[in-house]
């Protein structure tokens, strides 16, 4: 027994058609159709709103759709375990690089094609749909923000809710063209990854996610609270007499140091330096 099965079997029951569903589940015909037909895998019960809407439809329990899906999925995730990866689609990295920052466009293109879906490229794939993933889970059931979303796309409601119910349910090695073509694309507005750090900043459609601005370093944080200089660091900087010559590394330790309550003047600065290049202060053990 599984999804396709009991769906065909309750419409049949009820004498309702593939369209009464896809209308009452807001989709497409052609979703339906390729969910019944097997050519669709039903999608992660815990990432959709169609069980709900599909259950309320056929009249059935509200665990036997979403119980008989995970099922399913379960038995082919085993059956395909052992298949091979394939790479990103074309279309889908070319959206990627021409939402990066142009400064950094050409680099990160010649690391892509130089190691095609290699830790890069699966870094800032994961990290896209890290953070459109929960904004186009909360407003799923925002009409007149898929009716915005479908617009920019060029696709009807139903589509657009058929290509957010797949985004949903996708992942770095199985995302496809349509998913980020016509979802990825109006959302994303840039990004930009430090090279030294790995830092990874994502800013989305202001239109579409106002005030949604990403960033990811070891922990996800919204943009807005991340920390510039320390108003007495940038004193420090600006007062040669006090910075003098320091160092790249120097300044990088002084910028990682993070304060609770009182903010440091730029005389903490100036003795943190000169502790830094203090010997006394260290333990040297022989190689």
């Amino acid at each position: 027994m599984d999804v396709c099965t009991v769906i065909k079997a309750r419409l049949k029951e009820l004498g309702l058609e593939q369209k009464d569903l896809a209308a009452a589940a807001e989709v497409t015909d052609s979703y339906i159709s390729q969910l019944l037909t097997g050519k669709k895998l039903p999608p992660a019960p815990d990432r959709t709103d169609i069980y709900d809407k599909m259950g309320a439809f056929l009249r059935l329990s509200n665990n036997a759709l979403p119980t008989l899906a995970r099922a399913q999925r379960i038995a082919e995730l085993r059956r395909g375990y052992d298949e091979a990866e394939g790479p990103l689609l074309k279309e889908t990295r070319e959206l990627i690089l021409r939402k990066c920052v142009p400064e950094r466009r050409e680099q990160i293109r010649a690391i892509f094609e130089r190691h095609p879906f290699g830790e890069l490229e699966r870094l800032v794939t994961q990290k896209l749909l890290d953070v459109v993933g929960p904004v186009a889970r909360a407003e799923l059931d925002n009409k007149t923000w898929l009716h915005e979303v479908a617009k920019l796309s060029g696709r009807s409601y139903e589509q657009m809710r058929v290509i957010i119910l797949e985004f949903l349910d996708t992942d770095i090695f199985n995302v496809s063209n349509e998913d980020c073509v016509s979802f990825l694309d109006p959302l994303i507005a840039r990004w930009d990854i430090d090279f030294l750090t790995f830092d990874m900043a994502i800013a989305l459609n202001e239109r579409l996610a106002p005030g949604k601005s990403r960033k990811f370093a070891f922990v996800e944080m919204d943009a807005d609270i991340l920390h510039d200089d320390e108003p007495g660091l940038t004193a420090f900087l600006n007062d040669a007499t006090l910075s003098g010559n320091i160092s790249d590394e120097e300044l990088e330790f002084l910028r990682r140091l993070r304060f609770k309550g009182r903010r440091p003047g730029a005389l903490y600065y100036y003795r943190e330096l000169q502790n830094l290049r203090d010997p006394l202060h260290f333990e040297f053990t022989e190689n």
